[in-house]
């Protein structure tokens, strides 16, 4: 799978777009000895970028049900990597739900994913209190986690500069005109170099009640609309899974009744709740849904992560810093112009 070739030096490397994946290639480059400079294209709240409106989610098992094994494979390197460099990540693992009605496609979930437990409502009450009574059964993956976006990625920045890195916001950079290693993680704005990247929309809400209480994601199995709640912390939970195959921006009504809907399905004090945000994100996508570091000599561009940019993107920092480094491929991920 890894092929060597001559180390390529410590030149300097310069990274466009510091959302989830331009941040990682960031930290890992400039703890790794090299002079980095990341620039960004918005301020630093990063309201521009797609990582602003994200889940959060780091769940490979759970992604299984709809994923090639690759993402298992990357995910599960992420897993130590976070583990490792943000040992403060949430690491509660991931519930999933279902009502009796929709038994069949709970255990259609059961069935394509793996290193769960089964919980009967009794153990479901014991580790979520707040759903106790709900469901009659859960499958409990205690090795996922979760982490809030708009928290951990200004400590990803503080860490990069910590390290030795230069993080320089409102930048808008001629690619062309940079010298030495470059390294795009624009996102949907390097569709002008690749063609071939469409946008899907990821529409979320956030809200906020005190009568709910949730240690760990929750995700709703549905036939027509799937939900994921995730606790934020400060009673604030966000509701989302919307995938949708479009590139215009904004929450549709019908989308919004259908997460609203669900989460009241999870509890019904979430009728209740405050409406704080409504939002999306363009989730840059190839065709093939799967991730891709295409390397053209001293250019390279990581780009394609999908829904899977937290869980994915530690592992691509450093399969690109291995390339870097030691000129080591990885041919599933990796493709050379």
């Amino acid at each position: 799978m890894y092929q060597t070739t001559k180390p390529r030096g410590q030149s300097p490397v310069t990274i466009i777009g510091a959302g989830i994946a331009g941040a990682w290639q960031a930290l890992l480059f400039a703890q790794a000895g090299h002079a980095v400079t990341l620039h960004e294209r918005s301020d630093a709240e990063m309201t521009e970028a797609t990582s602003h409106w994200a889940g959060g989610m780091l769940a490979p098992w759970c992604e299984a049900e709809t994923s090639e094994p690759l993402i298992g494979r990357l995910g599960l390197r992420s897993l130590q990597i976070w583990r490792e460099l943000l040992p403060n990540t949430q690491f509660n693992g991931s519930l999933v739900v279902a009502h009796a009605r929709d038994r069949s496609d709970f255990e259609r979930f059961a069935r394509l994913t793996s290193q769960y437990r089964r919980l009967d409502a009794a153990g479901l009450g014991e580790l979520e209190p707040s759903l106790e009574g709900r469901f009659r059964e859960g499958l409990f993956y205690p090795d996922e986690g979760h982490v809030e976006p708009r928290r951990v990625l200004p400590e990803l920045h503080a860490r990069i500069i910590k390290a030795g890195g230069t993080i320089q916001f409102n930048s808008e950079v001629d690619i062309d005109a940079l010298d030495g290693i470059v390294i795009d993680c624009r996102g949907l704005g390097a569709v002008d170099a690749e063609p071939e990247l469409r946008g899907v929309k990821g529409e979320m809400i956030v809200v906020e009640t005190d009568e709910v209480e949730l240690q760990r994601p929750v995700r709703l199995i549905h036939p027509r609309w799937p939900l994921y709640v995730i606790p934020r912390g400060d009673s604030r939970f966000m509701l989302g899974a919307t995938s949708i195959e479009a590139e215009d921006s904004g929450v549709s009504v019908r989308s919004a009744l259908e997460l609203l809907g669900a989460a009241y399905a999870v509890h019904p004090a979430f009728a209740e709740a405050r409406i704080l945000e409504f939002g999306s994100g363009l989730r840059p996508a190839y065709p093939d849904n799967l991730p891709r570091i295409t390397i053209e000599k001293e250019r390279i561009s990581v780009n394609g992560l999908y829904r899977h940019g937290f869980l994915l993107a530690p592992a691509l920092a450093e399969l690109t810093l291995s390339y870097v480094e030691r000129g080591a491929l990885d041919n599933e991920v990796m493709r050379c112009k």
